[in-house]
């Protein structure tokens, strides 16, 4: 059954928005969170580590909703621009040249290290895991960092940016966005119907906003950050779902 695999081509059973679903996510639950501190979304300065899948598909979402992309940096180079970065000028150039920045005219030259320590409002690691750490932790200035990648922040960079008062949104949440339309491609391979690209979008947003919505408010209720909120309603749903199949 070709239900068996998911990320195929939309031509062989695969389904319309899965490339963009984990941009999609993180800059929407991006969007979320700036709502939720009470902050102005056009104008917001966002920088990106990484511009492969998700930060150009980030980059883009987040472009289009009138935020601006102030650094983007790959594994060849790094570039910032205090007014913003043009988006579709960095998306035409990395597409034309094997997916790199490489060359990149549009921007100041700048390094990874240098981007994650941007004066900036959102910081946006979408490349490795383990960029933020002990070592470098002091010196980021953005006040919100949301995980685009796979544990991007080390536990004792966690910490510290607890301290200091700096929102983190967690990776379990916030990269959701992908292994969610693998499970769209999943249900509608077992149901032979395949789903618009509007309709994707809109279960996508709904489903990622609904978990974000749970997150915040336990976080809020019990005093603990979202990463601690979000684990606490994870093991909670396993919990009960392990008891209810009567399994003990």
């Amino acid at each position: 059954s070709p239900a068996c695999v998911t990320g195929k081509p939309v031509e062989y059973h695969g389904i319309p928005g899965r490339d963009e679903a984990t941009g999609r996510g993180v800059g929407s639950l991006t969007l979320k969170l700036l709502s939720r501190l009470g902050r102005r979304i056009p104008g917001t300065r966002v920088a990106i580590q990484g511009f492969g899948n998700v930060g150009t598909h980030t980059a883009r979402f987040l472009r289009d909703a009138e935020c601006k992309i102030v650094a983007v940096s790959d594994a060849t180079a790094g570039f910032h621009r205090a007014d913003g970065l043009d988006v579709l000028d960095l998306l035409r150039f990395s597409q034309s040249h094997s997916n790199r920045l490489e060359g990149f005219t549009g921007g100041d030259a700048i390094t990874n290290a240098e981007l994650l320590a941007l004066d900036c409002d959102v910081l946006i690691p979408a490349a490795l895991g383990g960029v933020l750490h002990a070592g470098n932790a002091e010196a980021v200035r953005a006040p919100v960092i949301v995980e685009a990648a796979n544990a991007p922040v080390e536990p004792e960079a966690d910490a510290i940016f607890d301290r200091r008062g700096i929102t983190v949104v967690p990776d379990i949440l916030v990269n959701a966005g992908g292994v969610t339309a693998s499970w769209f491609e999943w249900v509608q391979n077992r149901q032979h119907y395949q789903w618009g690209i509007n309709r994707v979008r809109q279960e996508l947003d709904r489903i990622l906003g609904e978990s974000f919505e749970q997150v915040w408010q336990l976080a809020s209720s019990r005093q603990v950050t979202l990463r601690t909120a979000a684990y606490m309603l994870g093991v909670g749903r396993v919990g009960r779902a392990t008891v209810l199949g009567g399994i003990e």
